[in-house]
């Protein structure tokens, strides 16, 4: 909700503005293009994206295979039919493939669980990231503009004293002003051109402002329409904000998914005192043993896999206790 607010009075402020040189919303889409805090929260983003993936390949099957071959040197005596010794010089090699679907292990369920509020959050963070940018944009984009104001009042000021200058040199030479009168003209407009470069000194460092955040410094920006009035906050109550703010703003929210990230994580790790099921496939192939090296086996196999945790070390209840 707040943010569905804050674009509509920024886009109100983009109707208001006259469609010459930079206006607000090009220098938002240049701001998101270049601006390191919003590239690193998209990338972060990315990131958090791939903790739902992540979570669920702990329920979804897996395959191994491997492979192993061995050399084999040595000597056998026999008593049968003789007595006789021969060299046992062999090779075996073979392979192993598994396949594994587990069944019930609620350490993956939770995990699942963690990945799919991970992936929220990032959601959640990245929408801050966006509304902080528009109000880093908006605000040094518009300080620009009350500095291009400012010293046009100082500069129209500086037109009028530097009449009044001339008018009291004119008086003095004529008689009809005293040279304090002068003196105060001068004094005047000396501070009106000092205040000027301070105006001056002040909107180049707005601009600057402005540039570190869009990543390009602007000749000029685009103004408002003369007369323009800005709609006011619905609803123009304090305390609705406030309310708002406690049940929607996007940290709040956050945070509220972090708690339950914490939550399933004592989950998780209270997990390891219960069993897992999971259900096993494999195919094996072994060729070379000592009494005939030329003879082959091969299996296949199917059944279910039961995990009782007994006792490890009191490690489980302390990662409990941790998290």
């Amino acid at each position: 909700m707040r943010r569905t607010q804050l674009a509509t009075l920024v886009a109100g402020a983009l109707l208001a503005m006259n469609a010459q040189a930079l206006d607000l919303m090009e220098a938002l889409n240049a701001a998101q293009a270049y601006d390191s805090q919003f590239m690193s929260a998209r990338a972060a983003r990315e990131a958090s994206a791939e903790k739902l993936p992540q979570g669920r390949s702990g329920l979804l099957p897996s395959a191994t295979l491997s492979g192993s071959y061995s050399k084999i040197e040595g000597n056998g005596s026999f008593t049968i039919p003789s007595a006789f010794q021969r060299t046992l010089d062999y090779s075996s090699k073979g392979y192993q493939l598994q396949l594994k679907q587990p069944i019930f292990n609620l350490a993956s369920i939770d995990l699942f669980s963690q990945g799919k509020l991970q992936t929220a959050i990032g959601d959640v963070q990245f929408e801050q990231a966006k509304m902080d940018l528009l109000l880093r944009v908006s605000q040094a984009y518009f300080d620009v503009l009350a500095a291009q104001d400012a010293i046009s009042f100082i500069q129209a000021q500086k037109s009028a004293i530097t009449e009044q200058l001339a008018s009291a040199k004119r008086n003095f030479e004529v008689g009809t002003a005293t040279i304090t009168d002068t003196h105060e003209a001068q004094a005047r407009y000396d501070l009106t051109s000092a205040q000027e470069i301070a105006a001056t000194n002040d909107l180049e460092i707005k601009r600057n402002a402005l540039a570190v955040v869009i990543g390009k410094t602007p000749t000029e920006l685009n103004q408002l329409s003369p007369g323009i009035k800005l709609s006011t906050p619905e609803p123009a109550n304090v305390d609705k904000w406030v309310e708002n703010a406690a049940t929607g703003n996007v940290g709040v929210v956050a945070q509220k998914l972090a708690l339950d990230i914490a939550k399933l994580e004592i989950s998780r790790n209270r997990a390891g005192h219960f069993p897992t099921f999971d259900a096993i496939a494999s195919r094996s192939r072994t060729q070379g043993f000592s009494s005939d090296p030329l003879a082959v086996i091969e299996s296949t196999s199917l059944g279910v896999q039961l995990n009782i945790p007994l006792f490890s070390g009191f490690a489980v209840t302390s990662k409990v206790r941790e998290a």
